[in-house]
């Protein structure tokens, strides 16, 4: 039994440091440079490609002009323009130190090179102390890089729930050709975590992971057939082979508890806290466990949650060293373990280094069942950037990682001034590495989007793809979807393509390239229903690319169809069913309109505008609500009726328009008040919070 698809990562990423005036520290500066060459920035600058002529507005903190690796405000300048929406008097320097990170990420020019170091920004200060902004702001600064002709928005801000009016903004944004970049948010893993602008379907959302072999501590561990999902704090080392040894509950980890064990060679279970007037730090509890001849500890916490902690801290004695590896465990994983832990039970720790890593705290998908998120990953633990006073500093969150792609974004763009927006995230994503968890088993698409930024196989990419990604509906009743890729070579032809496909053996794959279209046909064979993910290779000019596939094969089925501008749901599932509620989402804004069906009452949705509309019915069957989905286009909808009221749209019946007109007014006013409370929603910095040492 496999009881958490993620395993662990370091807890080195939690540790904020903040270091000043190390410019000339060759050791350190050393350092510094890991992530940018790690996603394969050498390739576009040895042809002489650093981002030149391509303006990058970062929606933060604002932006510290005065540091010396993005030095200048004004056309001569590296921040080139922007605004302060915080103090409109004055000009967006920044004081918090976020929006500096980020830029620096993107185009540091100095002691420290960033992604696209030629590169220019444009800063839009919205927050002041980097804990929150409106989203007025974040709107109004959205509509400000477009009138200033940014190339690239980076939006290392967000919350994690969804909000109409920003995705609006950036759905306006991409409407003028801007490659919007950002942030999945701090909340894994926890699924279904990213929030608004990540949830955007056309914004290019960015998870984090490792970005070195010095920065990449995971760990397992293995509980007879399970695995659970552990964590190394700061301090521990990897170990050359696992520890495999009997497992024993140590209450707290105390002096007093190692009395009344025998913990020689054994991994201690521990409980996070202190007792009594003992402090126990995670240091202490190291101590204690390793003074009693324990040979690894684990922490499993005090309250519902995974954590990140660290050995190493201020109040530790100056000469102390770790001397065991010590892991933090969830809550309810650490309890289930203690009650197991009434007969003797091996258990298998280890801790090593994997870079292609996604980081435990990097928000997780799904956002919906109807497109993926996160597009792509890419580096954003223990980063190397600039930070405010001409200092430099270690950081951590998807903060770091968004940059990283609005940087190559930038040197794409660069090299290919001719391509749009949408062109560029297909390049970016179907190009990215694979990364595995800490057994070797591939990252669903959940947690990783595509895979890794590379940024060396982007540039040297030939084929754009579209969709990059994409998801199939299949049903016992349709068993059958089909989808038409576009293949567009940047330079060349088609001819020597070879597709391949990798996805579960009850699913046939037919690929036939017809001219620039690879339809691409999906048969379920058997009755595998669920989730289940694929990938389409297309290999074209040595280059190997990759559509990830997600399937929803479901037992029931949903039908729409459009007739006198109003759609029509056909339920079908092999058992006996006995309501259904249906949701029709405008893919374009998101709104929802919802209707209901039983056996003997079709569900029916006025539609007021055209566009592609996602499909979803919850069946209810014995008690249990079984999900089925469609998608249609609906594009014959006249002009002078966009917008037409609902009730001149079908003949229902008096009575009923008087209840639906009152509904409509009662969600009015629900809607009103909802709106001014978003208007002064906070939305928080993408970054990692420091990690504790007790």
């Amino acid at each position: 039994m496999v009881r958490f698809v993620f395993s662990a990562t370091t807890a080195l990423l939690a540790l904020i440091v903040i270091v000043q005036g190390v410019a000339h520290d060759d050791v350190f500066q050393t350092y510094l440079d890991k992530s940018v060459p790690f996603v394969g920035t050498n390739t576009p600058i040895t042809e002489g490609i650093d981002g030149s002529g391509i303006i990058v507005a970062v929606i933060d903190t604002g932006v510290d002009y005065n540091h010396p690796d993005l030095l200048g405000w004004g056309s001569d300048g590296k921040v080139i323009g922007g605004y302060n929406f915080i103090n409109e008097d004055d000009l967006p320097i920044d004081t918090n130190g976020h929006g500096t990170q980020v830029a620096g990420v993107i185009a540091a020019d100095g002691n420290i090179t960033g992604v696209a170091p030629k590169a220019k920004i444009l800063a839009y200060k919205v927050s002041e102390d980097g804990k929150g902004v409106s989203s007025d702001l974040i709107i109004r600064a959205i509509d400000k890089a477009i009138e200033d002709g940014a190339d690239i928005i980076n939006i290392s801000l967000g919350i994690n729930k969804t909000n109409t009016k920003i995705d609006r903004a950036v759905n306006k944004a991409l409407e003028h050709e801007i490659l919007v970049v950002t942030a999945a948010g701090n909340d894994g893993p926890e699924p279904g975590s990213i929030g608004s602008p990540g949830r955007n379907q056309g914004s290019m959302t960015v998870g984090a992971t490792y970005n070195n072999l010095a920065s990449s501590l995971v760990a397992t561990l293995d509980l007879g057939d399970s695995q659970y999902t552990v964590i190394p704090m700061v301090g521990s080392s990897k170990l050359d082979e696992p520890i495999i040894s009997e497992i024993i509950f140590a209450g707290h980890a105390s002096s007093n508890d190692m009395i009344n064990i025998d913990a020689s060679g054994k991994i201690l279970l521990a409980e996070r806290g202190s007792v009594g007037d003992e402090i126990l730090y995670f240091s202490a509890k190291e101590e204690n466990s390793a003074n009693a001849g324990a040979s690894a500890l684990i922490v499993y916490n005090n309250e519902p949650g995974i954590f990140l902690g660290e050995l190493t801290h201020q109040f530790v004695d100056e000469n102390y060293q770790p001397k065991i590896p010590v892991v933090s465990m969830d809550r309810k994983d650490g309890l289930e373990i203690k009650d197991m832990l009434t007969e003797s039970r091996q258990a298998s720790l280890h801790l090593f280094y994997n870079p292609d890593f996604v980081a435990h705290f990097s928000s997780r998908g799904p956002v919906s069942p109807f497109y993926i998120k996160p597009d792509i990953v890419a580096p954003g633990a223990y980063i190397n950037t600039t930070q405010n006073n001409a200092g430099y500093n270690f950081t951590s969150g998807t903060s770091y990682a968004t940059p990283h792609v609005s940087g190559a974004a930038a040197l794409l763009m660069q090299k290919n001034p001719d391509i749009h927006n949408h062109e560029i995230r297909s390049l970016l994503m179907t190009t990215a590495r694979p990364v595995s968890d800490a057994y070797g088993n591939s990252f669903p698409i959940s947690a990783s989007g595509a895979g890794r930024l590379d940024i060396a196989k982007a540039f040297e990419a030939q084929l754009i793809i579209q969709p990059p990604n994409f998801v199939a509906n299949l049903s016992s009743f349709e068993p059958t979807a089909q989808k038409d890729l576009k293949l567009e070579p940047i330079k060349g032809i088609l001819e020597g393509t070879t597709i391949l496909f990798d996805g579960p053996e009850f699913i046939e794959f037919t690929g036939s390239l017809e001219q620039d279209t690879l339809n691409v046909r999906l048969d379920a064979i058997g009755d595998s229903y669920g989730d289940h993910e694929a990938k389409i290779r297309i290999i074209h000019g040595g280059i190997d690319y990759v559509v990830p596939v997600l399937i929803h094969y479901t037992k029931g089925m949903v039908h729409s169809s459009i007739h006198d501008n109003m759609l029509y749901f056909e339920i079908n599932h092999p058992d006996q069913w006995s309501f259904a509620k249906i949701s029709a989402t405008n893919s374009q804004d998101g709104k929802i309109q919802t209707a209901s069906a039983t056996p003997e009452r079709q569900a029916v949705i006025p539609i007021r505008e055209n566009g592609n509309y996602w499909i979803e019915a919850k069946i209810r069957i014995d008690g249990k609500t079984h999900s089925a989905f469609d998608s249609i286009t609906v594009s014959d909808i006249p002009k002078d009726m966009v917008n037409t009221d609902i009730t001149n749209m079908a003949d229902i019946p008096e009575k009923q328009v008087a209840i639906i007109s009152g509904i409509v007014l009662v969600i009015g006013l629900i809607g009103l008040f909802i709106q001014r409370k978003t208007s002064r929603q906070a939305l928080a910095p993408r970054q990692l919070p420091q990690a504790p040492h007790y």
